[in-house]
């Protein structure tokens, strides 16, 4: 096994480890800023994040070392199949769904480890980008106590997708999320998605987020930041040259709702 410190910068290595949280899940905890938890007294919050599908934990530390200095925490897990735990067959398309259900499987006890390590359950924030999105989603049709979620060019509507080797799956309807709306537990939610997404159809997404308000209380809770154009890969690879604006926006909205806005 290469040595997975190695992959992130200094600044991130100070502050971080890599350890198996939960029933043996790959993780990589990160504590705030010693100076930023000098401000915000009591247990650190903390963001539980999950990447999209064929990338690992270790990919974009900036998300890690934003938050920190923000003073808030990060547990980023390798999915099923992938990172640490990763396989030829848990690659294939065909795995996406049961790598999807068997993660979410997976966050209760990984949350309850974190709090084990000093971190604070009652201001925590779950998300993902693309497959890992899908996995909050779908962890979000449970009660739950995460106080904010973020999804990254993911989708809620998955009989829209074009990609049918994706979603061709007995377990498709049983948990595709915008068929269980009346599950949801309401919470904000920020939706970051390129209008030209050739992988992940905007418009599902944006259909789900639509079904959604109509059902919660505080439908101005569920923000969308509609991007036109990134110039990244497929225009779902990333944000491009939107990113830094992206991430600010993200550290801002968790800010608001697990540091009150400090």
């Amino acid at each position: 096994m290469p040595d997975l410190d190695a992959t992130l910068p200094s600044s991130l290595r100070a502050i971080s480890e890599h350890v198996r949280l939960g029933p043996d899940v790959p993780c990589l905890v990160v504590r705030p800023d010693p100076g930023a938890v000098s401000e915000n007294a009591g247990a650190p919050p903390f963001l539980l994040w999950m990447h999209g599908r064929t990338a690992t934990k270790e990919l974009d530390p900036g998300r890690y070392l934003r938050l920190a200095r923000a003073g808030i925490g990060s547990c980023a897990i390798d999915l099923p199949g992938h990172g640490e735990r990763g396989s030829e067959a848990g690659m294939r398309p065909e795995a996406l769904l049961d790598n999807v259900e068997q993660a979410a499987s997976e966050v209760d006890d990984v949350v309850t480890a974190m709090g084990r390590m000093g971190f604070d359950l009652d201001r925590m924030a779950i998300g993902g980008m693309s497959m890992g999105g899908m996995v909050a989603l779908v962890r979000l049709q449970r009660a739950h106590r995460f106080r904010a979620a973020i999804l990254e060019a993911t989708s809620g509507n998955w009989r829209v997708q074009h990609q049918r080797q994706f979603f061709d799956h007995e377990s498709a309807d049983r948990l595709d999320p915008i068929q269980h709306l009346d599950r949801w537990r309401e919470l904000p939610v920020l939706a970051v998605h390129s209008r030209r997404d050739e992988w992940v159809e905007f418009e599902g997404q944006v259909a789900f987020l639509d079904g959604l308000r109509a059902t919660v209380s505080h439908p101005e809770w569920i923000e969308v930041m509609a991007l036109e154009e990134t110039g990244a890969p497929h225009e779902h690879l990333g944000f491009g040259h939107r990113t830094n604006e992206v991430k600010i926006r993200e550290v801002e909205f968790l800010r608001t709702h697990l540091l009150g806005g400090r």
